[in-house]
């Protein structure tokens, strides 16, 4: 083992200990990719930084970051969930255990509008939550179904997620698009399932809305669906459906989006100056945090690498006599655990390139095994990060949805 591997060995191990005793993450990963970087490699590391700097200052994709997040706080303020909630309450009231249904075709259509967590948490619980106590419905389990809803934006397109993650595994994000939406769906309907099978052996759990406070008319149904529902369907087709057909790139569909909820905004005349200024307030302050976790963390994964320490650690990971699934197994589960007290910026830019290169090494051994096309299987893996940190954000002992 030379110096400049043993130094980075070292880097690592503060780096943990730094971001778990709860010093900022970007802080930690500059100052120590300089101070380490400098000992082992001298004043290169200052011209590593910087062309790391002006490399990611070019990449166009990390634009739809900032347009996807203000395409979401916009169709917040402008109250489409609410729009949403209503109109799905209309049409399911008769059903038992039809306010968990709604939260969850709720929170799974506003997370293909919005790509974002915090918001849909939010909202739902103080939208949904009161309504749920007041027509009888059981807390704990209206809490789990905004909670579980709402954490789907994590997952489902257009994920501000996955659109981080495409450029760290060397993927198309229009790919990850793709093969998320199973996954995501897949989850909102076992969701559903859950629920529904619970109000229906314990009818206390979701009664049906009373019926005072059901709409009967056929058109007042009507007319809340095409109000509260087409609008926001027809930004998400022209929105996710131009990236998945090819016609448009994430970046150039991220445009049309916040555009999209802009006019939405103004038609449902909910447009003001001091929402909008809130909104780019948030977008701001939410991009600037994910777009520098995005340049510290790619000088820090430079110097790492040219210390040689990433290729130690991968060889000495690859080398170990276990088959690859359990290695796998083992870099998901670790994933996983590290979804509980961080969140996914910090997951995605800082942990995953350190198990990138582990799980690339082995993907023609498991490529094999599992039956996946070796060209697809880095696709498979950022969808199984992706579940992993989605139901990261559910796990005790700390449920980070939960405080939203």
């Amino acid at each position: 083992m030379t110096t400049e591997i043993l130094i980075g060995l070292v880097m690592l191990i503060v780096m943990i200990g730094a971001i778990f005793i709860g010093i900022q993450i970007s802080f930690t990963l500059l100052c120590l990719a300089l101070s380490f970087g400098y000992l082992a490699l001298g004043k290169v590391v200052f011209d590593l930084a910087y062309f790391q700097t002006i490399g990611m200052m070019k990449e166009e994709l990390l634009a739809a970051v900032p347009l996807f997040i203000f395409m979401g706080y916009i169709t917040e303020q402008a109250g489409l969930m609410e729009r949403l909630f209503s109109a799905f309450r209309m049409v399911l009231a008769p059903v038992r255990g039809s306010l968990y249904i709604v939260v969850i075709v709720t929170s799974a259509v506003f997370a293909m509008a919005t790509g974002i967590v915090g918001a849909a948490v939010t909202v739902l619980g103080i939208m949904a939550a009161p309504i749920m106590i007041k027509t009888g419905y059981d807390a704990k389990l209206s809490a789990g179904a905004i909670t579980a809803g709402g954490t789907l934006g994590i997952l489902i397109p257009p994920s501000v997620m996955l659109i981080v993650m495409g450029p760290v595994l060397g993927v198309s994000v229009a790919d990850l698009y793709a093969a998320a939406f199973g996954p995501g769906f897949m989850l909102a309907g076992i969701y559903l399932l859950y629920l529904v099978i619970r109000s229906f052996i314990n009818p206390k759990l979701g009664p049906p809305v009373p019926k005072e406070e059901r709409v009967t008319s056929v058109v007042a149904i009507l007319r809340e669906v095409a109000i509260g529902v087409l609008p926001l369907l027809l930004l998400i087709t022209a929105t996710l459906g131009s990236i998945l057909a090819g016609l448009a790139t994430p970046t150039e569909a991220s445009g049309i989006g916040a555009l999209g909820a802009l006019i939405l905004a103004i038609a449902y005349r909910r447009f003001t100056y001091a929402g909008l200024k809130q909104a780019v307030i948030s977008a701001t302050t939410t991009s600037s945090m994910v777009l520098l976790l995005a340049v510290t963390s790619n000088i820090f994964g430079a110097v790492f690498a040219r210390m040689g320490t990433a290729n130690w650690v991968t060889d000495a990971m690859v080398t170990l006599p276990v088959p690859p699934i359990v290695m796998l197994a083992f870099v998901v589960i670790l994933l996983f655990l590290l979804g509980w007290p961080f969140e996914w910026p910090a997951i995605i830019l800082v942990f995953l390139p350190i198990f990138y290169p582990v799980v690339d090494a082995l993907r023609p051994a498991l490529s094999r095994s599992l039956g996946i096309p070796d060209d697809l299987f880095m696709v498979w893996f950022g969808s199984l990060v992706a579940v992993t940190m989605q139901t990261a954000y559910l796990s005790p002992p700390v449920a980070m949805s939960a405080y939203y």
